[in-house]
């Protein structure tokens, strides 16, 4: 259909990020066996196998320290740099220096979002410890990404609860755009409730298959939620083309396909 898909949930892996033991179960459910290292290009070829126009790359910081860090994300990028686009990570327990190294992210490297994974740091999105970078956010222009719902990784799932944590959020900071990964089960009405009840949050369907979307979140696509869902892959853990897969059995209206595979990410992220 000549669609432009934007993945809006990739990385490309690190050894430290690979070996980090808390990934363990994502790699028994995945039944995947990771190697220390993958080529770039393979990252690229999994994309182009799936017709991927535009990877959203994300950097990781955790209490221990970075996982992937900015620099790397940008040297990839600069590889390939009409195929990805960076995705921020910071020092949560850093205030200060999480503000600077946002705005040199967003300011000289280019990258268009903040992604901090709640479950990594224990803390959820209503903590303190976010406020300014939301504001920040807000005054550079760019999308809050987190991951909402259960945790596959051996860390507690709490954090990833939409209501209260996530809703508070959003009711403080009405102008801040939050993309909300991994469709928020086992709380995904409550994430659907979210979507449709603030202007600016939005779901992406990252770390799931399109056979294992619940039928309230494929009702929800199918209808007033058009605008609002988002193509993710969080590769390397599941292949864009894994998720893909079965999309026609959605029988999405063309202009909710495009919106769902690139077009709201486009404006989201501001890729236009």
């Amino acid at each position: 259909m000549g669609e432009t898909i934007i993945d809006v949930w990739m990385q490309h892996p690190t050894a430290r990020f690979l070996s980090e033991p808390f990934f363990d179960s994502l790699k028994k459910w995945t039944r995947q066996e990771f190697t220390d290292t993958i080529p770039l290009e393979a990252t690229v070829r999994a994309m182009d196998e799936a017709g991927v126009a535009v990877g959203m790359m994300a950097a990781w910081h955790g209490p221990q320290g970075a996982l992937i860090s900015n620099d790397q994300v940008a040297e990839w990028i600069a590889q390939f740099p009409d195929r990805f686009i960076g995705i921020a990570a910071v020092d949560l327990a850093r205030p200060l220096v999480a503000l600077r190294e946002l705005r040199r992210c967003v300011r000289d490297l280019g990258f268009r979002g903040l992604r901090i994974v709640p479950w990594l740091w224990g803390l959820p999105p209503d903590d303190r410890r976010y406020y300014p970078l939301y504001a920040e956010c807000i005054e550079l222009d760019i999308p809050f990404c987190l991951q909402v719902g259960h945790t596959g990784p051996l860390l507690a799932s709490e954090p990833g609860r939409p209501i209260p944590y996530l809703e508070n959020v959003a009711i403080d900071f009405p102008e801040l755009r939050i993309v909300a990964g991994h469709i928020g089960a086992p709380w995904t009405a409550e994430m659907i409730s979210l979507a449709t009840k603030f202007e600016n949050v939005y779901i992406d369907t990252s770390a799931y298959k399109v056979s294992r979307f619940p039928q309230e979140f494929r009702s929800y696509l199918q209808s007033h939620g058009r605008t609002k869902i988002m193509f993710g892959s969080n590769y390397p853990m599941l292949t864009p083309s894994a998720c893909l897969s079965g999309l026609d059995s959605l029988a999405l209206e063309e202009a909710t396909r495009a919106d769902y595979l690139g077009q709201t990410a486009s404006r989201v992220f501001r890729l236009d």
